[in-house]
């Protein structure tokens, strides 16, 4: 209980602390024009009060992630508590700030726009390519995902109440919340949907300290991996813990606030603030699963770990606790946390693969013809992905996230390197090489990957980030001497 509780003051201290020094290094301007007041389209670019965009914000990055990632990430140990910490101060919160607040600087630039900007227009297009193909993906998967769940919660009726049902309904409103302006349904609908996931949070947390039963501590050998088929904590932690520390899918998702942002100074708890608190829901499951998990009846010497594996569907798991926690509530939470959350990822991966193209090819989307002409093929290609075989597609999808938050930390190092100077620079320096190591370890390593041993991928993880920071320095030494 002690190093869960001490994990979650870190946290909102994190928040108040290096969120203010994240700020100062990237001097907001509060009297500056915002691209919803350059840009006003009454779709996209429109003024949105800080406290709606906040719930957005929080719904868009969140979905299942902070809670299915939590959850499968805690079988690796206490390990889980310092990077969801760590890595949410240090490296998730600075990502998801530094995308925003740059693309607000940028006019309310898509991520593969800031990124060409920063690091050369070859990796605009690998950007810009790579964003459309997994946005597409996870919003084919985060339909057939919460129709699965649906089905499995109402009665069979043939096709009424089905899985085929399901899939239509969903898939409607993700046709509707594509091409609808931004406040007749997401801005009308995430703030209550983000409001009920806080509230199911709150509840849990507070379970926590009310319930007995074991919680990991970092006394119990934190850095051996308590995972039923033996995976190293790292890379594989890094990786599994996406939303809940930092992940790339965040870097498709500010760029939809940031055009809807009415001064510079709500950055700091829009964009960090919504990530902290992203933090704290994953904090808050992760310990939730292994505790709950301790409680069930088990063989004889069975961890809390070994029961929490047994339950296997992290959507079970959600259920089980919110149910027998919270009852009738906790089963009302559950269904909008299990429900809802991926709904409310897939709808918004649409959205922002329709403004990426936009901005990609240069359309307005002023008109309806036109947005609905840019999203048609997109619609057709999701919907031919539902049925094939995603299992393996997935699981790349995971280190494909994390790819993307990695380029973009190497994207907000040469800004501040350019705009703040080196030592600021330093901010997203670090987190960037750290990444650049779990990204590659991780293909080489992982059973998905070349299986190759821990030591080769982490050799070769580490080299690679040296070779990139050293090129880094390079590069921007030459600028400076080109300067002068």
């Amino acid at each position: 209980m002690l190093t869960f509780t001490i994990a979650l003051a870190c946290l909102l201290a994190g928040y108040f602390l290096y969120g203010m020094v994240v700020e100062k290094a990237f001097r907001p301007d509060s009297g500056r024009r915002m691209p919803c007041d350059v840009k006003e389209d009454d779709v996209d670019y429109m003024p949105l009060s800080a406290w709606r965009v906040y719930l957005i914000q929080f719904l868009n990055i969140a979905g299942t992630g902070p809670i299915f990632g939590a959850i499968m990430g805690i079988l690796y140990g206490p390990a889980a508590y310092l990077w969801i910490v760590l890595g949410c101060i240090f490296a998730g919160a600075v990502h998801d700030y530094m995308c925003g607040m740059i693309c607000v600087r940028q006019g309310g630039a898509s991520l593969p726009e800031i990124v060409g900007a920063n690091l050369g227009q070859p990796m605009h297009y690998v950007v810009g390519v790579t964003s459309l193909i997994l946005l597409v993906l996870v919003g084919a998967v985060f339909v057939i995902t919460p129709a699965s769940l649906l089905d499995n919660m109402t009665p069979d009726r043939g096709f009424l109440w089905g899985h085929v049902f399901w899939i239509i309904v969903i898939f409607l409103y993700y046709i509707l919340a594509t091409l609808l302006p931004i406040d007749k349904l997401i801005g009308r609908v995430y703030p209550l949907f983000g409001a009920a996931l806080l509230v199911m949070a709150l509840g849990i947390g507070y379970c926590i300290f009310a319930k007995g039963g074991y919680l990991p501590e970092l006394t119990d050998d934190p850095f051996v991996s308590h995972h039923p088929k033996g995976l190293p904590i790292f890379p594989m932690l890094c990786v599994t813990i996406a939303c809940g520390a930092i992940s790339g899918f965040h870097g498709t998702q500010c760029p939809l606030m940031s055009r809807c942002m009415t001064n510079e100074k709500y950055g700091r708890p829009i964009f960090y603030g919504a990530m902290i608190t992203e933090g704290v829901v994953a904090l808050i499951w992760a310990a939730a699963a292994v505790k709950f998990a301790d409680s069930l009846p088990g063989e004889a010497g069975q961890t809390a770990y070994e029961k929490l594996a047994a339950l296997g569907n992290p959507a079970l798991v959600v259920k089980e606790i919110s149910t027998s926690w919270l009852g009738v509530i906790g089963a009302i939470l559950a269904v909008l946390g299990v429900v809802a959350a991926p709904i409310t990822s897939g709808d918004t991966a649409f959205r922002s693969a329709r403004l990426i193209l936009a901005d990609f090819i240069g359309i307005s989307q002023k008109s309806f013809e036109r947005r609905l002409m840019l999203c048609l093929p997109m619609f057709v290609i999701a919907a031919a992905l539902m049925f094939m075989e995603f299992d393996v597609l997935w699981r790349y999808f995971a280190w494909t996230n994390q790819t993307m938050a990695t380029v973009m930390l190497w994207t907000a190092t040469v800004w501040l390197r350019n705009n703040r100077g080196a030592l600021m620079a330093c901010m997203t320096l670090v987190p960037a090489m750290f990444m650049t190591v779990v990204c590659v370890s991780y293909i080489i390593v992982a059973p998905e990957g070349l299986r190759m041993s821990l030591e080769a991928a982490l050799v070769s993880g580490v080299s690679v980030a040296l070779v990139l920071g050293a090129l880094y320095v390079l590069v921007e030494s030459r600028k400076k001497h080109d300067i002068k």
